[in-house]
């Protein structure tokens, strides 16, 4: 007499069991927070957004400034603040994200050693040389700088690109709305 058995029975899988559970495996518990850890980062988001409104209502601007004025800038980056605390809420409340299941030979998280120093180093580049290389060559080599640190081979490109965003955060702040940016050996001031 010969009996068939489903596939599935065979190899020990239970279908309605959990993702990367075999069957007979207790199944825990959720709650709803289960997965949605992820809502801690739209709460730091919308304090911020609103520490930035608290600045923007509180903050003395003097009669006759003209546009834009010292609370467009903080007023745009509240409100891209909000949008993304929002799209961010509707994000994990409709889709959580569960926790993998590890092994113990596994880990959850490690750091990058080699990007923290290449941000950091970096970073202290552009602390260190901004007054001489002037804004739009510091933080060139500080978009570069990060750029490498995150893994980044396409070092041509990296440093094309990372000039065209300083020329154009230059000429927004420094010429657009009259900040005093450095300029360095580029404005002659070495």
């Amino acid at each position: 007499m010969s009996t068939s058995f489903p596939a599935s029975e065979v190899a020990g899988v239970d279908h309605d069991a959990a993702p990367g559970r075999r069957a007979g495996s207790p199944r825990a518990k959720t709650s709803w927070w289960h997965g949605r850890s992820g809502l801690v980062l739209p709460l730091i988001m919308t304090a911020f957004s609103t520490y930035l409104l608290h600045g923007i209502l509180t903050m003395e601007v003097p009669e006759g400034t003209d546009f834009p004025g010292p609370r467009f800038f903080p007023g745009i980056l509240m409100v891209a603040g909000y949008l993304l605390a929002a799209l961010l809420l509707l994000h994990y409340l409709r889709s959580p994200e569960p926790a993998e299941e590890l092994s113990d030979r596994t880990h959850r998280t490690y750091t990058d050693w080699s990007a923290v120093a290449w941000a950091v180093g970096g970073f202290l580049l552009f602390a260190l040389t901004l007054e001489f290389l002037g804004w739009i060559l510091a933080a060139a080599l500080l978009f570069w700088c990060v750029a490498r640190g995150v893994g980044s081979k396409r070092h041509l490109f990296d440093i094309s690109l990372a000039l065209v965003l300083s020329s154009a955060i230059y000429l927004t702040f420094g010429v657009g709305l009259g900040l005093n940016l450095p300029s360095g050996i580029l404005g002659g001031g070495f």
